[in-house]
């Protein structure tokens, strides 16, 4: 993975995956499981990753400075104007900054948690329904996910409810 620098001159290379191959390489565990042969095989792997991470990073110095169309750019200012007066709303509506804002990313998480949650009730039932007819331990673990999934959406749906009658209530 790689990552940009605040200056935007300079790339960093993350290793991570290198560095859990090393650990893998020089634990004890595998010296006594995998044979020699092997353990020169994952040594070799390892640097050869290493240095496609190397050689693959390059610095870009940008040439053009207009990268957004002047379409684009205003769709981005409306889409934000739209967004801070959705805010605005949030915050008149409930009479405090804090209300209002807490409100809004509740309302935010609500709309966004649809989409993740049908997504892992379906991860779920593969796992549960094609997976696990053949293993009961998979057959359990989609099933749990279907559950998990099922509580985190209800969850995301009626919490805004919830916030706003008990602020609303309490607030007078």
């Amino acid at each position: 993975m790689v990552l940009l620098e605040k200056s935007g001159k300079k790339f960093q290379i993350n290793l991570v995956f290198f560095y859990i191959l090393v650990y893998d390489i020089v634990s004890k565990k595998v010296y006594t499981e995998i044979p020699r042969g092997e353990i020169y095989m994952k040594r070799v792997v390892a640097v050869i990753f290493c240095l496609i991470c190397i050689f693959s990073a390059t610095t870009v110095f940008a040439t053009n400075t207009k990268v957004m169309s002047n379409e684009t750019e205003s769709k981005l200012v409306q889409i934000k104007d739209k967004e801070l007066k959705s805010l605005e709303d949030y915050k008149q509506a409930y009479g405090s900054d804090s209300y209002g804002l807490t409100a809004y990313m509740l309302n935010k998480v609500r709309v966004y948690s649809i989409p993740f949650c049908f997504i892992g009730i379906a991860v779920g039932a593969i796992y549960q329904y094609v997976i696990g007819i053949r293993k009961i331990d998979v057959r359990d673990r989609g099933f749990l996910l279907i559950i998990g999934f099922i509580t985190i959406f209800v969850i995301c749906q009626v919490l805004p409810l919830i916030f706003a009658i008990v602020v609303k209530s309490w607030r007078g």
